[in-house]
């Protein structure tokens, strides 16, 4: 049995304490980023140290250390001086099967009194937005307290200091890259409208146009597929910073997940928890979206603000609302910012879901005819916004060369290079169950719900499903007869498939009309 002294104190001297060394066992147990050590309930270090289920505790091997909550197992699972880690942790100590841990109680954190004042209504310095969101990264915050500091972030609680104040500490945990060049270009989309995949589009145009975009992304928060999900299945998103340069280097851009990274680390630690609350206040988005750009080196940022009824941003007063913010927050880091705002009021191409949306994409990509026309123009627009804003087309003709490069196929022909620096292209998979949902009349598609389309997209299994999600069959003003086709429901089991049909029963997705809509 391995021993070893190690000092603890608390506050009025040092003392020598006796660690016992446990053997590490892997289960593979994914819990995405959050770090748990599992270990009996009868083992000799629980009984000694008084640890429970739910105690944080702090596990080092060698020179590593890191904060992880205790999960209580069954005596099958594990011998009596064995212990195991989730696979978050397990990478994070570069851990090997047999290896020797430590594990005492977690040391006090001081931030958490600056996470409870904001609870009660303080403003926050940015020292302390500083000490929080480091020891957020460091994973010394539980779900928990994580979930604390966003709700107490949210509903309008932060001014626009601490807005700043909370963006330069998500980006100063991490790294930052510099790329010696100017300009560095990114977009991004706010969310809240269902299969509005434009950026693999965008960067593809931009970066064969000859500039350099290195595109990190998110997975969803609240949708049913963020950038990086979709991307995962066509190429390899998961890169570290030097192997996202070199993809830059040689390719001029990349689709990179975030989460991946040393960049802005502490955003997608944010996400993982945001993700089920449902929650997304403006000042942690502004926060996320631009810690990102900031600690990429971009220094030209388009952002698309979808404004509609059901999407994330539902009138132009909250757009108006939001645009500020950004535009506030991004001159306080000298970062020049393009925002512009789109109809929101139905869901963009036919897939919603990672591979029904990177169907979507390809189609746009290749030339395909048929290609969702409010796709490939939507990233059209777009693209021509950046050229010109990046100073590569003169104004008002950003748009035709964008689409010269896509008809010529160069668009197409760069996307497929950086997949294959990435670690090469695939084809996205195709779910094996599928529900067609029909016309219940005779009418024309007069309202599209964005949030409950994205509400049975989840419910299917997506993102976590890669193939599950819905292919739309009408958009908008489709004059459309009973029994025909109005969305088909993808799932890869059939009780999500069960699940989100159930859902339909009581919340309809698509509304019809009699007359066209005006």
């Amino acid at each position: 049995m391995a021993c070893k002294r190690a000092s603890a104190g608390t506050g009025g001297g040092d003392f020598v304490i006796e660690v016992t060394g446990l053997r590490l066992r892997p289960l593979g147990i994914d819990t995405l980023q959050e770090f748990v050590i599992y270990m009996r309930r009868d083992c000799h270090v629980c009984r000694a140290e008084g640890f429970e289920a739910q105690t944080r505790v702090e596990v080092t091997l060698g020179d590593r250390q890191i904060i992880a909550k205790i999960n209580v197992v069954g005596f099958e699972l594990l011998a009596q001086e064995e212990v195991s880690l989730s696979t978050s942790a397990w990478r994070a100590l570069g851990a090997a099967p047999g290896d020797t841990v430590w594990v005492m109680h977690a040391p006090p954190l001081d931030s958490l009194s600056a996470m409870r004042a904001k609870i009660y209504g303080h403003r926050l310095e940015g020292s302390q937005f500083n000490a929080i969101l480091g020891d957020v990264a460091a994973g010394r915050y539980s779900d928990l307290h994580i979930a604390a500091f966003l709700t107490a972030c949210a509903g309008g609680r932060m001014d626009v200091q601490e807005t700043i104040d909370l963006t330069r500490a998500m980006v100063d945990v991490g790294d930052r890259i510099d790329w010696g060049r100017v300009p560095i270009a990114d977009k991004h989309c706010v969310g809240g409208l269902p299969g509005n995949r434009t950026t693999p589009i965008v960067v593809a145009i931009a970066v064969a146009a000859g500039l350099t975009m290195p595109k990190t992304s998110s997975r969803a928060i609240t949708s049913p597929a963020g950038t990086a999900d979709v991307m995962e299945t066509l190429t390899r998103v998961e890169l570290d910073v030097p192997a996202m340069r070199r993809v830059v280097e040689r390719e001029g851009g990349c689709f990179v997940w975030g989460g991946a990274l040393t960049l802005s680390p502490a955003d997608d630690l944010l996400i993982r928890v945001a993700r089920p609350l449902d929650l997304d206040s403006d000042s942690q988005l502004v926060a996320s979206i631009l810690s990102k750009k900031i600690a990429a080196g971009a220094t030209h940022v388009l952002i698309d603000i979808p404004v509609g009824s059901t999407a994330k941003v539902r009138s132009d007063h909250d757009a108006d609302r939001l645009e500020v913010l950004l535009e506030q927050v991004a001159a306080a880091n000298d970062l020049q910012l393009r925002i512009l705002r789109t109809r929101g009021s139905q869901p963009v191409g036919r897939g919603v879901g990672p591979a029904l949306e990177a169907h979507d994409v390809l189609a746009v990509l290749r030339g395909a005819a048929s290609a969702p026309v409010d796709l490939r123009m939507r990233s059209l627009v777009l693209s021509g916004e950046l050229l010109e804003f990046c100073g590569h087309s003169m104004p008002g003709a950003g748009m035709s060369d964008a689409g010269r490069l896509l008809d010529s196929g160069a668009a197409w022909t760069k996307f497929q290079a950086i997949c294959e620096a990435q670690g090469g292209l695939r084809e996205p998979g195709v779910a094996p169950l599928r529900d067609v949902v029909m016309a219940e009349q005779d009418g024309y598609v007069s309202h599209i719900d964005n949030r409950r389309l994205s509400r049975v997209a989840k419910l299917a299994g997506a993102p976590s499903a890669s193939t599950a999600g819905i292919d739309l069959h009408v958009k908008l003003g489709d004059h459309v007869r009973r029994a025909m086709p109005l969305f088909t429901l993808h799932a890869e089991a059939a009780g999500e498939l069960t699940y989100a049909m159930r859902y339909l029963e009581t919340h309809p997705v698509i509304t019809l009309a009699d007359k066209v809509p005006a």
